[in-house]
């Protein structure tokens, strides 16, 4: 097939992207052509500030010139092995990565749902090997308006209708109890109960921070229980919410968490399960793996991605214009608006029920500030982490526009 011999404009590459793609997305109408820290350009060349991310997977900014130097010098050597073989970066990533975690052991995967297949794999051998459940019985507790991925295991705990519809039978093994309430995990705990899997902060169901001592009491239940916890830290890890991982705002320790998302830098798809070796240990040669999973390529990018973090003191950041961003926008007179909510620069405005947010995203569109909206009535609000104060004040400026018009 002919190469394109003219630059495609906005309305032509979304005409291909619907007549060729399949329509599982409802994406806002805007070309993204070009990107570099926190501002992105469409084909026209018009400049937008990011305000999403890619759901956290932007952290340390568009194209960062350092993770993306590790990235091409990397491909210059070699790029994949398979784990037929040893590679001279893995070892060294996973290395890495233990020692920001605090951590033991690692098992490199690819996608953030990956991480949670390979955390609930490990979970369930657990319960059998070392708690002693009867294979076929092992129970994980869940929470509602969760957001773990696509799979059909993981949709099977969805409480998400769109996710789930008729994607029948589903896997089972899994108990949904409500969020922010460590008696609804207490009443649902079995003996044969191997984990309790959740997010410190949900960020599908609209940036749902739940109350001090959440997390301390889901922990102490688990202890107590002899129960794995494991924390989803996919989208709120690698200092999204102003700390290295959300659970450090309660001072928590889990027995695991699920890395994915800004791992990569921004580059390539990189996640992980990170744990310590009484629990990592339940997999043996065979019983688990991935191709493309701890690709020497992949574990360039993830320790330049981490170092950049580290260096740039990115948590710092995050927190002090986090406050700025929820102090500044709590201050705009604007009658559909309810709460603004969050943790460092993962943030929510929630406007009342039955407001439809998606004409406000176009009008921030509009404005030179993309955001997405969720649950329709609300928009999230997560720009890389290395956004300055002055960047952010300009976006405030435009956001404050629009929410100040909405009637």
């Amino acid at each position: 097939m002919a190469k394109p011999s003219k630059r495609l404009s906005t309305e032509e590459i979304i005409a291909l992207d619907e007549q060729y793609g399949a329509h599982n997305y409802h994406p806002l109408p805007v070309v993204i052509a070009k990107a570099e820290g926190v501002k992105v350009w469409d084909p026209e060349g018009r400049e937008y500030f990011d305000c999403l991310s890619a759901y956290s997977a932007v952290n340390q900014g568009h194209r960062h010139p350092r993770i993306l130097k590790a990235m091409t010098d990397q491909a210059k050597r070699c790029t994949l092995t398979s784990r037929a073989f040893h590679n001279d970066m893995m070892g060294r990533f996973l290395q890495r990565l233990c020692e920001y975690t605090g951590y033991e052991m690692a098992l490199p995967m690819n996608t953030g749902a990956e991480a949670v297949e390979t955390a609930m794999k490990m979970a369930r051998r657990w319960g059998v090997e070392k708690k002693g459940i009867e294979n076929g019985k092992q129970e994980i507790i869940v929470a509602e308006e969760n957001f773990h991925g696509r799979t059909i295991s993981i949709i099977s705990y969805s409480t998400d209708p769109d996710a789930r519809i008729n994607y029948g039978p589903y896997t089972p093994g899994f108990k949904v109890v409500k969020y922010n309430s460590p008696e609804a995990i207490e009443a649902a705990i079995t003996p044969n109960t191997c984990a309790v899997l959740l997010e410190p902060i949900q960020g599908e169901a609209g940036v749902f921070v739940p109350a001090e001592g959440y997390l301390r009491a889901v922990r102490e239940i688990c202890t107590r229980h002899n129960v794995l916890f494991i924390a989803d830290e996919i989208q709120t890890g690698f200092c999204r919410t102003g700390r290295k991982f959300a659970v450090d705002h309660e001072g928590v320790r889990p027995d695991a968490m699920t890395l994915g998302k800004a791992l990569g830098g921004g580059l390539f798809p990189v996640s992980a399960v990170v744990a310590d070796h009484d629990v990592m240990s339940v997999f043996t040669p065979g019983s688990h793996g991935s191709t493309f999973g701890g690709n020497p390529l992949a574990a360039a990018v993830g320790m330049a991605a981490l170092d950049v973090l580290d260096d740039e003191k990115l948590a710092d950041n995050a927190h002090k214009l986090g406050e700025y961003f929820r102090r500044e926008i709590a201050k705009v007179k604007c009658p559909k608006m309810v709460q603004v909510r969050g943790k460092g620069l993962l943030n929510a405005v929630v406007f009342e029920k039955g407001f439809e947010a998606w004409n406000v995203c176009l009008a921030l569109r509009d404005a030179g500030v993309l955001a997405k909206q969720t649950h329709g009535n609300i928009i999230r609000f997560a720009p890389p982490l290395v956004i300055t104060r002055a960047e952010m004040a300009d976006a405030l400026k435009r956001i404050k526009s629009v929410f100040k018009s909405i009637k």
